[in-house]
């Protein structure tokens, strides 16, 4: 069925102008038809993108935010902990317990190492 609308917007799209909402709207459809097609071959696919919009919600809301902080510094300092706790939520980790580790072991820890100190890394290597 899919093939059949794609083939009938390939015909048609010669009637159309190509400058036209329609000829607009057909070949975007040509264009993204590979794409659209993976959604029904492989299941996994999800039609939409709503779950990662939810996720990110709070970052985008926090960034309005940061203008208040007072300072650009503070703005960064701010953004940087919304992302390791956006990190931890994602991989249902406790964030006080995360950052409570991470301070303990932070002023001895290895410059080149800093990735280990990241949420979620310990269990990335044990899995």
């Amino acid at each position: 069925m899919l093939q059949q609308i794609r083939d009938w917007i390939k015909e048609e799209l010669d009637n159309a102008l190509p400058k036209s909402a329609i000829g607009k709207a057909m070949a975007y459809f040509l264009n993204q038809y590979p794409k659209f097609e993976n959604i029904f071959l492989d299941g996994r696919i999800a039609l939409d993108n709503n779950l990662i919009e939810n996720s990110i919600r709070p970052m985008a809301v926090g960034r309005k935010n940061y203008l208040f902080c007072g300072s650009h510094k503070a703005a960064q300092d701010a953004a940087m902990l919304y992302s390791f706790f956006g990190s931890c939520k994602m991989q249902n980790i406790n964030p006080r317990e995360w950052l409570a580790s991470t301070l303990e072991r932070i002023p001895d820890h290895s410059l080149q190492k800093l990735a280990e100190l990241l949420p979620g890394y310990q269990e990335k290597i044990t899995s």
